[in-house]
């Protein structure tokens, strides 16, 4: 399993904050578009849709394979600033000094899953990855450092933040499947998750 630093919070937005929270990433995406990122050597797409707020953003193609950059791989610009409701969470359940430099955002349409990974694309792997779960529940599971450790299941609602840190930094998880339809939350329906995370080193590490 996931191990120590694995947090759940349920309800960790109310619906009004997260009815402000989806106001934000529609800004964000009016300024960087979702787009469809391909996987690395063999170009296949996604089936989430991405963009991204802050410093740094997450992106995939088959030429460059995943990496962080400061511009959309689509428009060339720079990201919009990550949402302060967001650092706030960052504030109250990281544990970490520093601000988040990245928020990869997630919009699971009809079908979309994201299949069992590890986050380790980050130079700073004692900061933890911090997500956000907005619109329809999702099926999510997290494992340990080996992809065929035994993986714990849960139910992620509107709302719920989740945290890998510590020793579940790098376990594995992802998204089996989304109920569509169990949220009225976002306007066209799916699931929105918005992970925030720290890349370069702390200054007060590199000493």
């Amino acid at each position: 399993m996931a191990g120590e630093g694995f947090q759940l919070i349920r309800r960790a937005l109310s619906p009004g904050e997260q009815r402000r929270l989806v106001k934000a990433v529609e800004a964000v995406a009016k300024a960087a578009p979702f787009y469809t990122p391909t996987m690395p050597r063999t170009g296949k797409p996604f089936s989430v849709r991405m963009t991204n707020a802050g410093p740094l953003g997450w992106v995939s193609d088959k030429v460059g394979g995943y990496r962080y950059q400061p511009t959309h791989p689509v428009t060339g610009e720079a990201w919009p600033a990550i949402p302060k409701m967001l650092l706030q969470l960052w504030r109250a359940h990281a544990g970490y000094p520093e601000p988040p430099e990245a928020c990869l955002i997630n919009h699971y349409e009809t079908g979309a899953r994201m299949g069992s990974h590890q986050d380790r694309d980050e130079q700073e792997l004692a900061a933890p990855v911090l997500s956000v779960s907005l619109g329809d529940d999702a099926v999510f599971h997290v494992g340990g450092r080996k992809r065929d450790d035994p993986k714990e299941r849960m139910t992620l609602q509107s709302g719920d933040v989740v945290v890998l840190g510590k020793e579940s930094r790098l376990a594995y998880h992802g998204i089996d499947r989304v109920f569509a339809g169990s949220s009225d939350l976002l306007a066209d329906g799916g699931r929105i998750n918005l992970t925030l995370r720290r890349v370069t080193p702390s200054p007060a590490r590199t000493d």
